[in-house]
């Protein structure tokens, strides 16, 4: 009899998606267009384990998102979930496996930028990965975003700045935002640069969005925590869900 994975294997090999997209924590209601053929778990797809922070599905769906084959990963894992990068970027090896050519990552992030606030979205065009121990000392701007669908987020009249990525799961300091914004960082999170430079690895062209769910701490003035994040992440779903259809309706 063939395993779930496999039967969801085959519906994806039907419908041959060109394009997957990572949706983050609280944005899983941009899929008022998605209509679902098939789906499965992390749990359930090898070399993949289950995620386990509130908001995060950890599910894969195929189907066709306005009328758009696409697949679909319900949340993400998470370095301090206690999973090892291989693990956190294995969700990103399995989706090109599947046949993908395209990746578009959702976060969501703190706003450091004067510009952002909660439910703006940002696009990002470069990266500062600050997860290894001299990171703070010998950063750099990575840039394995693609230079084609930045410019198409950017017609939806969004800034492209840069994403810092720590650890987490504690919230920075206001010591720290500052650091960050004195090294160039428009917004601030926990995920997705590492998902990026995996998927720049397989040969993906890839995307990513930030969802400003807060000001980043020390700016805002207020105490930050989950469900702030969940909550602020729904101000932004109708438009993200006609941007992300916009982008995955791209020619190639």
């Amino acid at each position: 009899m063939p395993t779930a994975f496999a039967e969801f294997a085959a519906v994806v090999k039907a419908l041959a998606p060109r394009t997957a997209v990572v949706l983050g924590s609280g944005l899983g209601g941009v899929t008022s267009r998605f209509v679902e053929s098939a789906s499965v778990s992390f749990a359930d797809t090898p070399g993949l384990v289950p995620t386990t922070v509130h908001g995060h599905r950890g599910r894969f769906a195929v189907g066709e998102w306005a009328g758009v084959p696409a697949l679909i990963l319900f949340g993400r894992l998470h370095f301090y979930e206690g999973h090892p990068w291989k693990v956190v970027t294995s969700t990103i090896r399995a989706a090109a496996d599947l046949g993908v050519s395209s990746l578009v990552l959702t976060n969501a992030a703190g706003g450091i930028h004067d510009s952002l606030s909660p439910g703006g979205l940002m696009a990002i065009r470069g990266h500062i990965l600050l997860t290894g121990p001299t990171a703070w000392r010998d950063y750099q701007v990575q840039r394995p975003y693609s230079s084609r669908l930045t410019r198409r987020l950017v017609e939806h009249d969004m800034l492209a700045g840069v994403y810092a990525a720590l650890t987490g799961p504690c919230y920075e300091t206001p010591a720290e935002i500052r650091a960050l914004k004195a090294l160039g960082a428009d917004a601030v999170g926990m995920s997705t640069a590492k998902e990026a430079e995996c998927a720049e690895g397989l040969g993906l062209e890839v995307a990513a969005i930030s969802c400003i769910t807060n000001k980043a701490a020390g700016l805002g003035g207020e105490t930050l925590d989950h469900a702030e994040v969940l909550a602020n992440a729904k101000l932004a779903v109708e438009r993200l869900e006609g941007i992300l259809v916009d982008v995955i309706s791209a020619p190639p």
